[in-house]
């Protein structure tokens, strides 16, 4: 454990700490630190193992009231997980969608400028827009997006996240760092509809309900459109890389001071391996910035087409459940709009470039899908088979 994450003194605040990433993130941090945490959500029934420890202070609270991101922003690292994701409301409640991908951030952000906090924002892969299945590597810097038109409501939640992007990068005197995650999956993702959430959720716990309750995994214009799915774990690892190599010179600056200034060391400099706090390093270069920065956090290895995913899934499935994976009804092609709603399009392929974050952070994803599939599915099935 380095120092910085030894310091039983410092406080980071999750917003969304009760959601999929935010509930990994809240156990790393109680398992790999001596840190405190301020998690904020609007449920927590994710964390009911954590809701007494001695380290935690729970929020129920929404980032729509302007008393708490002032709260969440007197602390010194801020991570922004809270948004609406699912797919299926980005036609029907767009509107609402917006506001809390965009207004809601925003106002954070403004909050953490005044307090000198530093801002780990949560963004997406979607900013890259509708792209074509021969699509090459998205780069964070250079390359250009294209949405659909403004009838095309599914793009509602893309270009929230794009302008709080923006806002965010352009709002003087504020430490910050955006993370756009490409499809990451593991246990405690999303909902089963009917059970304990509503609605169409994203497509692993889409394909886990319909393989757990027998039905045929549905394929949205014949799932031709690519994915590079990554491991919430690995999801975490880049984060304790982001924190070594941020922390060790954002607290030694105050308000007003250059996000900048004073950022000498990177993490895992010359390493090679896992460090103390298991983050899976290549070996980075000395001085990196990590302020100012937005990251792809995906697995480049991992693509798959979603017809490709929804055969691994039927056959991990078998294996699980230790049946013949012909008793499994095959996928069914389906049209988007008649499965999601008027105002769907989508992106043919989303494949990150992810030498960025191996550069500036030493960091390199290095689950594979197989691996990540099973784990996620097995904890899906013993969930919801109770």
């Amino acid at each position: 454990m380095t120092s910085r994450f030894d310091d039983s003194s410092f406080t980071v605040a999750i917003v969304g700490c009760g959601g999929f990433i935010g509930s990994h993130l809240l156990d790393a941090v109680l398992e790999r630190t001596r840190w405190r945490v301020f998690g904020v959500d609007l449920d927590f029934y994710r964390l009911q193992h954590r809701l007494n420890h001695e380290r935690c202070e729970f929020l129920c609270a929404d980032l729509a009231d302007p008393a708490v991101v002032e709260r969440i922003a007197q602390f010194p690292l801020v991570v922004n997980l809270a948004a609406i994701c699912t797919p299926s409301r980005y036609m029907g409640e767009a509107c609402e969608v917006i506001r809390s991908n965009y207004d809601h951030p925003a106002a954070l952000a403004e909050a953490c400028a005044k307090s000198g906090a530093w801002l780990v924002h949560f963004s997406t892969s979607e900013i890259y827009g509708k792209t074509a299945a021969d699509s090459g590597e998205l780069v964070e810097d250079s390359t250009p997006a294209v949405f659909g038109p403004v009838t095309a409501s599914r793009w509602s939640y893309a270009t929230a996240k794009l302008l709080a992007e923006r806002f965010i990068a352009g709002l003087p005197g504020l430490r910050w760092t955006v993370v756009r995650p490409f499809n990451f999956v593991g246990p405690y993702m999303d909902f089963m509809p009917g059970v304990d959430g509503e609605g169409i959720p994203r497509v692993l716990a889409n394909f886990s309900t319909a393989l757990l309750r027998g039905e045929p995994l549905k394929l949205v214009n014949g799932g031709k459109a690519k994915r590079c799915f990554t491991s919430v774990h690995d999801a975490i690892d880049f984060l304790f890389a982001l924190f070594d190599a941020g922390l060790g010179c954002a607290l030694s600056f105050g308000v007003g001071d250059s996000p900048d200034a004073g950022c000498k060391t990177a993490a895992g400099a010359g390493h090679s391996g896992r460090d103390a706090v298991g983050v899976s390093k290549v070996g980075a270069a000395p001085n990196a910035g990590v302020f100012s920065q937005a990251f792809n956090v995906g697995n480049a290895g991992n693509e798959v087409s979603i017809a490709e995913l929804a055969q691994k899934m039927r056959t991990i499935f078998a294996k699980v459940r230790g049946v013949d994976v012909s008793t499994l009804p095959e996928p069914q092609a389906v049209a988007g709009e008649e499965y999601y709603g008027a105002g769907y399009d989508d992106s043919m392929r989303r494949m990150p470039s992810v030498a960025k974050a191996e550069r500036l952070l030493g960091f390199r994803a290095r689950i594979p899908l197989d691996t990540a599939l099973e784990e996620s599915l097995s904890w899906f099935v013993k969930h919801y088979s109770v």
